[in-house]
């Protein structure tokens, strides 16, 4: 027979792995769930606010505002289409880990879609919504269709290519093009790069004057870059993590089991769903 304080070990350590537990299926949630949830809904508020836009003639054509001012991270800066993956989504600017929670983001350093030069969005393989999911399995001659403040532009898929092999050469100086950039194989494990470069279809719009140059943005906005503006949330969400699962061992053996189980239960899922979200803007921006 176990004496009494091996029997208290035992069932501290049981109470700890439950609350673990829901801690892990509330990051599970939040990947399968309510990330795809959140996307969804940003997408909403996006499409709205660059439809009003575009409406007024207020829509961005270049790096910067009608002030000269850099847009802003995650300010919406086009619509793309992708029939064969079913994909209608509003870009964003920026291409960090947290503004591609809001969906496809536009590299900064490269013009828009439906310029001169080479436009490129990058795009999460499953993470919020997946946008980009199924990006290898385009074919040559697919359709890819994006609006910007300038008009709609039509492209057709030349190329589907891996780290390591060079993109195709541009037709002329003045001709556009638009990479798509995304991860492969198997979601939030793989490191495979996959890049989709599609040739304008028809004449280019102009291309504003830089402000940044190719190779400029930070290191964040990199293909399976890491996000540090996600560190310091995520100590403090993981700190709270075990706070919560040192109160709910203090309640369980002052307050009463049910009582805090079933108040305990719902607040580990939403630090849980909280812990998540930070955990994926650290994790490489493509997943």
């Amino acid at each position: 027979m176990p004496r009494p304080s091996d029997r208290t070990l035992l069932q501290l350590s049981g109470w700890a792995m439950v609350t673990f537990a829901a801690l892990f299926v509330g990051f599970v949630f939040h990947l399968l769930v309510f990330s795809n949830l959140a996307e969804h809904r940003s997408q909403e508020v996006l499409h709205s606010r660059f439809r009003n836009q575009l409406a007024l003639g207020t829509a961005p054509i270049g790096q910067v505002d009608a002030k000269g001012t850099l847009l802003p991270m995650g300010a919406p800066v086009a619509l793309v289409s992708i029939p064969a993956l079913g994909i209608t989504d509003t870009v964003v600017e920026g291409t960090t880990g947290s503004t591609l929670l809001a969906g496809p983001g536009h590299r900064r350093d490269t013009p828009l879609p439906g310029q001169q030069g080479v436009s490129v969005l990058y795009g999460r393989q499953a993470g919020y919504g997946g946008p980009f999911s199924g990006l290898e399995s385009l074919k040559v001659g697919s359709t890819i269709v994006t609006t910007t403040g300038q008009g709609t532009a039509t492209y057709r898929v030349v190329d589907v290519r891996y780290a390591g092999t060079h993109a195709p050469a541009l037709a002329s100086a003045t001709a556009g093009r638009l990479t798509l950039v995304s991860s492969a194989g198997v979601p939030f494990s793989s490191g495979t790069v996959v890049r989709v470069d599609a040739d304008l279809v028809g004449k280019a719009f102009p291309t504003p004057q830089p402000v940044l140059r190719l190779g400029s943005v930070s290191a964040a906005e990199e293909p399976m870059a890491s996000d540090p503006s996600g560190w310091m949330p995520l100590l403090l969400w993981g700190e709270l993590a075990i706070a919560v699962t040192v109160a709910i061992i203090l309640a369980l053996r002052r307050w009463g089991t049910w009582q805090t189980w079933i108040v305990g239960l719902c607040v580990a899922l939403l630090v849980g769903t909280q812990l998540a979200e930070q955990i994926v803007i650290v994790l490489p921006n493509l997943y």
